[in-house]
């Protein structure tokens, strides 16, 4: 039995993590006065000017501060590179530090989700919950909520470079569609950002920040667990510590405990409990607690190249990346919260399908209207464009391991990137399609050489070089505590650990397979979710509205 702290009281609902999940949980869960809430989060505040004005997106994100800065184990399949993995250490999670692009996914993820064991998991059945998430700026209807914490815009797309990539998709024989949220994902056109009035929606901002005068709601941040304690085969308390480890604490709970610390930090706090692949624990010296072998197993995420070109016009966002221009940017925005400093930039993108025979999309772009790195380096030598491109649905798979029985030191990851043949085809065709997109009329005023990949790669060995040199994560982790029902998921259709009481996971890890799009939208709706299953409350009605499958899929490949 443990030795508890004297004097320690118990909560009803211990979440830890104040992330994309977390934060909502806590809002919900401590609605009801009678639920006694604590909310753990390792990292601070995130009154951050750089979190909180989009356009500066690139610094959290590369700031040791609000960021595990995770790396990954040499990646075998991308010249041995250890590849940068940020995940949110903030209040807000990776929702304060990402790229602030909202996108559900498509419909036939999740239709995929419920005929694969997550049942209650179908489109019908989570569209509900995006929409209570939601306030669009298009306006509530049959897809997009009204009235929801989270606030997701639509960019104003005032510079001419978006409206021709769109154009240019079209021209390339694709479709368009108006709301990539609503009944068509497939196609070119504009995208929503999750900003309010100017300032980044995060789930800190939507959710945590009008619950926290609640007398049933504490928060602490500066706080890492490192194990839950299980006694008899269920989740009772918790052991935390603050001061950089110095100083150690057990929480008792009464219900449940929620782990929502995201798809690395997870599967990391599962094994260092006991809960995991058995014999991988009991060789760290970990005792074994329940034997859950697909813990830290099936992790996935989005791969993604840079086609780069160069803009004949002086109309890009080269012009403001000088010290001045950004110093202007910045006055603007903290004096009306508007101008450039109030987008994240990716204002169009598109989703289309690689090859014939594809049911759905299994390529993203996002445009972005300057040759640029997503970390804000490696800024091409003049006015450019770009595509961030990529496949949706890698069939490589990785995993999370400990390296020790040490809770401060990080995990090991591998994503096993570009493992699958077809990861390699569809990025080729991610290459191939992206340049005749960029080859159509409509960008014909603007377009000058190619910075990258260069005109010099062509071949299939050309490119698939070029991506183990050059392709970077989307930063889309998923999968480590998969939800179904077989040997190896991790939890339950209703988010609960398998074999255990009283302990759940919601975040991405528990995603069965990656959505189709960015993932902090999939995470919320996955939080709205799960707190009804918390609580007891009756789901929301399954809605009936339709959703677009291209009818000659079989055939054509647009």
């Amino acid at each position: 039995m443990e030795n508890w702290r004297v004097g320690t009281h118990a909560f009803d609902y211990i979440i830890v993590g104040a992330g994309s999940a977390g934060c909502v949980l806590a809002e919900r869960l401590s609605k009801n006065p009678e639920n006694r809430v604590l909310l753990l989060e390792a990292g601070g505040r995130d009154s951050s000017i750089f979190i909180q004005m989009p356009s500066a997106l690139s610094i959290p994100m590369n700031t040791r501060k609000y960021n595990w800065a995770y790396n990954t184990e040499p990646e075998p399949y991308m010249d041995d590179r250890r590849m940068h993995c940020p995940r949110g250490k903030v209040l807000g999670g990776s929702s304060s530090i990402n790229g602030m692009v909202y996108v559900r996914g498509n419909a036939l993820d999740y239709e995929g989700w419920a005929a694969d064991g997550a049942t209650g998991w179908s489109y019908g059945d989570v569209l509900p919950y995006f929409q209570r998430a939601e306030t669009s700026t298009r306006g509530g209807d049959d897809y997009r909520g009204g009235e929801g914490p989270l606030h997701a815009t639509t960019g104003k797309r005032e510079n001419p470079l978006y409206q021709a990539f769109v154009d240019a998709g079209v021209q390339a024989g694709y479709g368009a569609t108006q709301d990539m949220n609503g009944l068509r994902q497939e196609g070119f056109g504009p995208m929503d950002m999750t900003v309010r009035k100017g300032v980044r929606a995060s789930t800190a901002n939507a959710y945590l920040k009008p619950a926290l005068q609640r007398h049933n709601l504490e928060v602490a941040t500066g706080t890492v667990a490192s194990r839950i304690i299980i006694e008899e085969g269920r989740a009772v308390g918790l052991v935390y510590h603050q001061d950089k480890g110095r100083s150690e604490y057990r929480v008792r709970v009464n219900r449940e405990i929620i782990l929502s610390t995201g798809p690395i930090a997870s599967p990391k706090l599962l094994m260092l409990s006991g809960v995991g692949e058995a014999s991988e624990l009991s060789d760290l010296g970990i005792e074994p607690v329940h034997n859950l072998p697909g813990v830290g197993k099936n992790l996935q995420d989005h791969l993604e190249l840079y086609v780069q070109q160069e803009c004949v016009q002086p109309i890009s966002l080269y012009s403001s990346l000088n010290p001045m221009a950004k110093l202007m940017i910045g006055v603007r925005w903290m004096l009306t919260h508007g101008g450039l400093g109030a987008t994240n930039h990716f204002e169009t993108g598109g989703f289309i399908r690689s090859r014939t025979g594809v049911a759905w999309p299994d390529i993203q772009y996002h445009f972005l209207p300057v040759a640029m790195s997503y970390d804000g380096n490696a800024v091409a030598g003049g006015h450019g464009f770009q595509a961030h491109v990529g496949p949706m649905r890698s069939k490589s798979r990785g995993r999370v391991w400990l390296k020790s029985a040490d809770f401060n030191e990080d995990p090991a990851i591998q994503f096993n990137y570009m493992s699958h043949e077809d990861d390699r085809c569809e990025m080729r065709a991610s290459v191939r399609l992206t340049r005749e997109i960029f080859a159509q009329e409509s960008l014909a005023p603007y377009r000058g050489k190619e910075f990258a990949p260069g005109e010099h790669v062509q071949s299939d060995d050309d490119i698939d070089a070029f991506v183990r040199q050059k392709a970077e994560s989307a930063y889309h982790p998923c999968g480590t505590c998969r939800m179904g029902t077989d040997a190896q998921a991790v939890v339950d259709p209703e988010t609960k650990v398998h074999g255990l009481e009283g302990l759940r996971v919601v975040d991405s890890s528990i995603m069965p397979t990656i959505t189709t799009g960015n993932l902090n939208a999939p995470t919320i709706m996955i939080a709205e979710k799960a707190a009804d299953m918390i609580l007891g409350n009756p789901t929301l009605k399954k809605s009936d509205a339709p959703y677009y499958k291209a009818e000659d899929y079989d055939t054509a490949q647009r």
